[in-house]
């Protein structure tokens, strides 16, 4: 098969904020960088994020710190993050920050002119800059800004089927075109994977369709990296459940944040038998435990949903306190939440797993590989500290692209093997034939498995079932029909989707299998309480064709920010949900 060939020091793959901010330390540190997305530059899936950002800056609350970010980090975390990692995220939070005002994002500012921040919950301070409700936007934008003024080159609509490794040193990427199928060989002394999470594995998800579906994660197995913390995935409370095409598509917290109640069918306003003391404003994983043992108990409501009512607020606060609500509703139901109540259910949001990374250069295992963003492991723990998933993508996307740059900058000659190259050909030329299977709707019955068995509340019995019926689809998918055409190459990649799909489900529920306890996102019903012996990771790795899990030791934390960790239960009040 024909391709081009693309040669850089820098090959950065996926162009979300954590792939453009490497792009931009790797220009600066003076070596030919190029990026590579299947999306839009400004599309990625960071623009969907809406909170805001994390830094101790201490504008609003001068006596916050880096240190006490760290402490709210691990805890809510229920101390499965690494905390060296922790430590250098929120230590580099308030340079990052002035990066991105430097790039010209809008963050609010108080009337003295410093930035505005504000609570997000399971924060002792405030300290989460924003810009309205579209901080990922804007921060896209920005960085994007970034990018072109430098002239680094963003190649769009490219899809990478596999790494290129040989002998433990990865050496580029092969990708295709999406639109013309064209292929090209991207060849770079490093590379950095930022290619986004696996959220879309599930039934219900706030991710869009075909972004999120593993291939990231399965990138980084397939060349011989090790995963982590696959089973910790973080579930959003409220999602929207109707009109099929949508389901998923977040209900912002700030619903319950301005005072929503949660109903089930028969009206019960049921967060009273879930924690009576701090209702609706509950942490997100207990929101959404409730929610979902609600509908699985047979008390939800016509679409699969709890019911979640700010009717008895007036319109005109609505209007002014949630104003995207408001029209998301009445474009996609014709539904005034003013007037009803919304239907929703837990969709899932955050992967908080991933690619296993040094702490401090983001290397991965194998030499010249690199990774940043939501792709990785390391910072989240069991359950996500808000606002932290967009400081992530700009502090390691900085270092990853630092120190995949000065990796280019010390090898002596660019490396590169023609046998791996037309083996990543041929592996891709294996999806293009007749078959008797599509690749959505077997996406649909993998989508339902993990949904089923691998949601918020999982059990042993559940699991296996779930690791047995992705075994089926496995079979079927062998026989998916590919055949592109003047339409483009969008069938192909949904084959590879599913192959993608597949290996990152099945890293994920025998994750969650060997993970016996319940600890923040990770619900087990056979094991309801947390067991203090199982403070560790969970690896994934495949030797032989064959995934294997084993447990990993969470180093200690310096003794240093020890005094920080105080266990002191947070006021809700005045803050926003995560």
């Amino acid at each position: 098969m024909t391709h081009r060939f693309h040669v850089s020091n820098v090959l950065i793959i996926g162009s979300g904020a954590a792939g453009l901010r490497a792009a931009i330390a790797s220009h600066e540190a003076g070596v030919d960088t190029i990026i590579v997305g299947k999306r839009l530059r400004r599309d990625a899936h960071t623009v969907l994020a809406a909170g805001g950002i994390n830094a101790a800056l201490g504008t609003v609350d001068p006596e916050d710190s880096w240190q006490q970010h760290f402490a709210d980090t691990m805890q809510e975390g229920y101390f499965l993050s690494h905390p060296k990692t922790v430590e250098i995220l929120t230590r580099e939070a308030p340079q990052a920050i002035e990066e991105l005002v430097s790039y010209g994002v809008p963050f609010a500012r108080q009337p003295n002119g410093e930035l505005d921040q504000r609570y997000f919950g399971a924060h002792k301070y405030r300290r989460t800059c924003y810009s309205g409700d579209w901080t990922g936007r804007a921060i896209i934008f920005g960085l994007a800004d970034k990018v072109e003024s430098l002239n680094i080159p963003i190649h769009e609509h490219q899809y990478v089927t596999r790494l290129l490794v040989d002998n433990g040193k990865c050496f580029g990427a092969l990708a295709f075109n999406l639109n013309t199928g064209e292929r090209t060989v991207y060849l770079a002394d490093a590379v950095v994977l930022a290619a986004g999470g696996h959220t879309r594995l599930w039934r219900r998800s706030s991710s869009r369709r075909d972004e999120n579906t593993g291939d990231g994660m399965y990138l980084a197995l397939d060349a011989g990296v090790e995963l982590g913390d696959m089973e910790l995935v973080q579930f959003h409370p409220t999602g929207m459940v109707a009109p099929e095409s949508i389901a998923g598509t977040l209900v912002t917290e700030a619903v319950r944040g301005e005072g929503g109640h949660l109903l089930n069918v028969n009206g019960e306003r049921f967060m009273e038998r879930y924690d009576s003391e701090r209702m609706e404003l509950s942490t997100r994983d207990r929101i959404a435990l409730a929610n979902y043992a609600e509908i699985q108990e047979g008390r939800g409501g016509p679409n699969g949903g709890v019911f979640l009512d700010i009717s008895h607020r007036s319109k005109e606060f609505i209007i002014e306190k949630l104003p995207r609500m408001y029209r998301q509703f009445l474009e996609h139901q014709l539904l005034d939440i003013s007037q009803e109540p919304m239907e929703v259910a837990p969709t899932a949001h955050y992967s908080m797993g991933g690619v296993v990374v040094n702490p401090e250069t983001h290397a991965t295992s194998i030499t010249g590989l690199y990774a940043a963003g939501e792709v990785t492991s390391g910072v989240h723990g069991a359950n996500r500290l808000g606002g932290n998933s967009l400081v992530e993508t700009v502090v390691y996307g900085r270092i990853s692209g630092t120190e995949a740059a000065q990796f280019a900058l010390d090898i002596p000659a660019q490396h590169r093997n023609m046998k791996v190259i037309q083996a990543a050909h041929d592996d891709l030329d294996s999806f293009i034939k007749h078959g008797s299977e599509m690749a959505r709707p077997l996406q649909r019955q993998l989508r339902n498995v993990m949904w089923q068995y691998g949601g918020v509340i999982r059990s042993e019995s559940g699991l296996l079932k779930g690791l047995e019926e992705l075994k089926e689809i496995g079979k079927a998918a062998k026989h998916v029909d590919v055949r592109p055409s003047s339409e483009g190459y969008h069938d192909l990649a949904l084959a590879l989707d599913l192959r993608s799909s597949l290996l990152s489900s099945e890293a994920t529920l025998r994750s969650a299998l060997e993970r016996r306890e319940s600890r923040g996102a990770h619900q087990r019903s056979d094991y309801p309480e947390i067991d203090e012996s199982l403070r560790v990771n969970f690896i994934n790795y495949v030797e032989d064709g064959e995934l294997h899990v084993v447990s990993e030791a969470i180093p200690p934390i310096d003794e240093e920010l020890l005094p920080y960790l105080d266990g002191e239960e947070l006021e809700v009040a005045g803050r926003l949900l995560e």
